[in-house]
């Protein structure tokens, strides 16, 4: 082994004795010009390799803003069409409003003018029967109709449908005043108490309330000669209490002016001729 390695020795001193001592240093000198040569080229690869690699990324960006580019214009696409769908939507609307709100006021109008027209005949009625005692008879409004309600006591004796002498000026000053308001039918409810009652002819509340309303009917309708057309008699019985402790208030009957329905609409007819509202 020893005299393997002083062999390799001995052969390269022999060669390294065998070349130029000037030849040898400018080889050394290509080789490192070469060797810097080789650097530069790593160092530009090594470079170029990597705007490679940021241009694919920019690439990649590139494409990515293109296609949500594309996806926003698609969506403003939509956008504007649904813009538009709902412009016209809003427009419908705003007529539709101003439609119901057109009708509301003419309906307005219309309930106006009918409190109005029921204040003066509630001023009419109370102006005539303002000498009768408030206990015995009441004149009101309720539910845009006036009504004029008159105690049992003072229309009939109990368990009788006849009416009293008393309660016959009553129903004169009434006449007089619906004879004056051609442009109103009335309905006359009898009402009784809850106590159950069965008396001759009478078979109960039902039958005592009709007979009592058809009596003031026919005396209106024969004795002060209002219009029978305009008349509506109507039995209540039990069922509709004003009072559950004081069965004396119960027992009445009821006289209730009506608008004509007609009437009514006539009202909102002229209101859509008002030049106001148009």
């Amino acid at each position: 082994m020893k005299k393997a390695l002083f062999g390799l020795l001995s052969l390269s001193l022999l060669v390294t004795s065998c070349v130029p001592q000037k030849k040898y240093a400018e080889l050394e000198a290509q080789n490192r010009d070469v060797q810097s040569l080789l650097d530069a080229a790593t160092v530009k690869l090594n470079s170029c390799m990597e705007d490679t690699a940021r241009l694919k990324l920019l690439e990649d960006q590139n494409a990515y803003l293109k296609a949500n580019n594309q996806e926003l214009i698609n969506n403003l696409g939509s956008l504007t069409t649904l813009t538009s769908k709902g412009a016209d939507n809003l427009e419908r609307s705003l007529e539709s409003l101003k439609e119901k709100d057109l009708t509301i006021r003419k309906l307005n109008q219309a309930i106006t003018r009918r409190d109005s027209v029921n204040l003066a005949l509630v001023q009419s009625l109370k102006g005539v029967l303002g000498n009768i005692d408030d206990e015995d008879i009441e004149i009101d409004v309720e539910k845009g109709v006036v009504f004029v309600s008159i105690s049992d006591k003072l229309l009939f004796n109990t368990g009788s449908y006849v009416v009293s002498q008393k309660a016959r000026a009553v129903l004169e000053k009434v006449a007089k005043v619906v004879n004056d308001k051609p442009d109103f039918e009335f309905m006359v409810e009898g009402h009784t108490d809850k106590r159950s009652f069965a008396k001759g002819d009478l078979v109960d509340n039902w039958d005592l309330s009709v007979k009592r309303a058809t009596s003031v009917v026919r005396i209106l309708q024969n004795d002060y000669g209002v219009n029978p057309a305009r008349m509506t008699a109507a039995g209540r019985s039990q069922y509709i209490p004003v009072s559950k402790d004081d069965l004396a208030r119960n027992r009445r009957t009821r006289i209730v002016v009506l608008p004509r329905v007609d009437q009514f609409y006539d009202m909102i007819e002229e209101g859509l001729k008002d030049v106001a509202i148009n």
